[in-house]
C-alpha cells in the first residue's frame, strides 16, 4: 500500500499532505482569496503557483499531494510538476473522482462542479486522469460520498473498483455533510467477493466540525489510512478569522493559529495524513509549523470547546462565497 512510505519516512512533516483544491481552478470557498491570489489567476500563473507550493512542500518533507478532477486543472499542473521532478519517485499521489468542474476557468459562474457517481462517470474520469498521471496515481478517490450517494450500493461499480484495484490501484473515498460518520460506516461494510473495497478515507474534521471523529477511529481500526481536510475550516481557523481560544493558545506556542489548528488534528492517534490547503508559500511554511506543536492537555481541552453542532457548522460552509 502506497501509505507504508509514509510510515517509514522520518521527516517531522512525512503526516502533512499538500491539497490542490484551492490553486487548480481560480474559483474556491476558502476565504481571503482575493489577497491570496490576487487579480492574475490564469492557468499559467497558478501553474506557477502550484508548483511553487509542490517543490516547497518536498523540500520541507511533505510526501502526500492530493488533487481531483473537479479541482479544475490540478491533476495537469501535478502531472507537469512529477515530469520536471522525476527525483521526486516517493511521494504518493492522490486523485477522486465523481465530481465535474464546470466553471469554464470563471469565478463566476453558477456552478463550479456538479456530482455524479456513476458507473459512468468513473470510467470517464478514470480515463482523463490516467491520461494524465499514468503510473504515477497511487490512490483514487470517491470524491464526497453522502448517504444518498448511488456509489454505496451499486454493485457493478463496485465490481469494476475491485478491477482497478487489483490492478494495483489504492482505492479510496472522500465524505462531506452532516451525516459523515454514517457514510463512513456505510463505506467500511462494502465488501466484493468477501474483502473490503476501500483502503483510505478522506473527511472533513477540525476544531468546529469534529463529528466524524468517532467513525474515523473505527476507520483506522479497521486498517484503513485516514486523510483528514479542511482542517483549517475554509480559512476560518486561519489569521485574521481564528476564535479567540485558537488565537491565545497560538500565542502560547509562539506559533500561528493555523498551525495549532492542524496540530490538534495531527495529535489524534488515527490521523495518518492531515492536508494543508495553503494557496501561498508563505501559508505552506506556516501549516507545516504544525508538526512542531505540542499541545497540553489543557490546551486540547480548551480547543475542544470550539466544536460547533454538525448542521450549523455545514450550513455556514455552504453559504461560503466561490471567489
Amino acid at each position: 500500500m502506497p501509505f507504508a512510505r509514509l510510515s517509514s519516512a522520518t521527516t517531522p512533516t512525512c503526516h502533512l499532505g499538500l491539497g490542490l483544491a484551492a490553486v487548480g481552478r481560480p474559483g474556491y470557498i476558502n476565504l481571503d482569496r482575493a489577497e491570496d491570489l490576487g487579480e492574475d489567476r490564469s492557468p499559467d500563473t497558478l501553474r506557477t503557483r502550484t508548483h511553487e507550493l509542490l517543490d516547497a512542500a518536498y523540500a520541507q518533507g511533505v510526501r502526500y499531494f492530493d488533487a481531483a478532477r473537479s479541482y479544475g486543472r490540478s491533476e495537469e499542473f501535478l502531472a507537469d510538476w512529477l515530469k520536471a521532478r522525476p527525483d521526486a519517485d516517493d511521494v504518493v499521489v492522490g486523485s477522486k473522482w465523481g465530481y465535474t468542474y464546470t466553471a469554464d476557468w470563471s469565478t463566476e459562474a453558477d456552478r463550479h462542479e456538479v456530482k455524479d457517481h456513476t458507473l459512468a462517470t468513473y470510467e470517464r474520469q478514470r480515463a482523463e486522469t490516467a491520461e494524465l498521471l499514468g503510473d504515477r496515481l497511487d490512490l483514487y478517490q470517491i470524491h464526497s460520498l453522502t448517504r444518498d450517494s448511488p456509489a454505496l450500493t451499486d454493485r457493478e461499480l463496485h465490481r469494476r473498483l475491485a478491477e482497478a484495484a487489483a490492478g494495483g490501484l489504492t482505492l479510496g473515498f472522500s465524505t462531506s455533510g452532516p451525516a459523515q460518520a454514517d457514510t463512513i460506516r456505510a463505506a467500511l461494510e462494502i465488501t466484493v467477493d468477501g474483502a473490503p473495497l476501500f483502503r483510505t478515507v478522506q473527511s472533513t474534521y477540525n476544531a468546529l466540525e469534529t463529528s466524524a471523529g468517532p467513525a474515523l477511529a473505527e476507520a483506522h481500526d479497521a486498517g484503513l489510512t485516514v486523510i483528514v481536510k479542511e482542517g483549517m475550516a475554509n480559512g476560518r481557523l486561519a489569521p485574521g478569522h481564528a476564535p479567540e481560544v485558537l488565537r491565545d493558545i497560538a500565542d502560547e506556542t509562539g506559533l500561528g493559529p493555523d498551525a495549532v489548528a492542524l496540530a490538534l488534528i495531527l495529535c489524534r492517534p488515527w490521523a495518518g495524513v492531515v492536508l494543508s490547503g495553503a494557496a501561498t508559500v508563505a501559508q505552506l511554511g506556516s501549516n507545516l509549523h504544525a508538526a512542531a506543536v505540542d499541545l497540553t492537555d489543557d490546551q486540547r481541552t480548551r480547543l475542544d470547546t470550539l466544536a460547533e453542532a454538525p448542521h450549523a457548522y455545514w450550513t455556514r460552509r455552504g453559504e461560503l462565497p466561490w471567489q
